[in-house]
């Protein structure tokens, strides 16, 4: 069985291979920040008011959303899988069937917020679509696909 032949990933699939992979963004970002705020405070000696709170403030704000982009090319470039994609056997392919590009991969990492937060209506698009594509998948030229069970 080669990639153009192995069905594409129901909805239901590709959101619980999400709510994995929000769990392991939500430690790369609270690492992030630690690291952050340690830099800020400790390195360059910003000091604090005694009812003040530690932020990021924006350059902190756009790091952590470079960071977070970065987690999603590295995964999809390196081999088409995050690791909630691999625990689902999901993998993310091109449309020729080979692994994402790096534009590819920020292609669908800019346009999947836009999916999920216009109420999830570019994940929806999946269930009406002929190929079962949501929204990031037609503007970056690439699907979800099953992986066979190993047996």
């Amino acid at each position: 069985m080669t990639i153009n032949t192995l069905p594409n990933a129901s909805l239901i699939k590709r959101l619980a291979a999400m709510v994995y992979d929000s769990l392991l963004i939500m430690a790369v970002a609270m690492a992030y920040g630690a690291a952050f705020l340690a830099i800020k405070y400790s390195i360059f000696q910003v000091e604090l008011s005694p009812n003040e709170r530690a932020e990021m403030g924006t350059a902190g704000f756009i790091g952590l959303i470079l960071v977070l982009e970065m987690f999603f090319w590295f995964f999809w470039c390196r081999g088409g899988q995050t690791l909630g994609m691999r625990a689902w056997r999901l993998v993310l392919v091109q449309d020729n069937g080979h692994t994402p590009s790096l534009l590819q991969a920020m292609v669908r990492s800019l346009i999947a917020p836009l999916s999920l937060g216009l109420l999830g209506l570019g994940y929806w698009w999946a269930l009406w679509d002929r190929q079962g594509r949501s929204w990031h998948d037609i503007a970056s030229h690439t699907h979800v696909v099953v992986l066979p069970k190993k047996g």
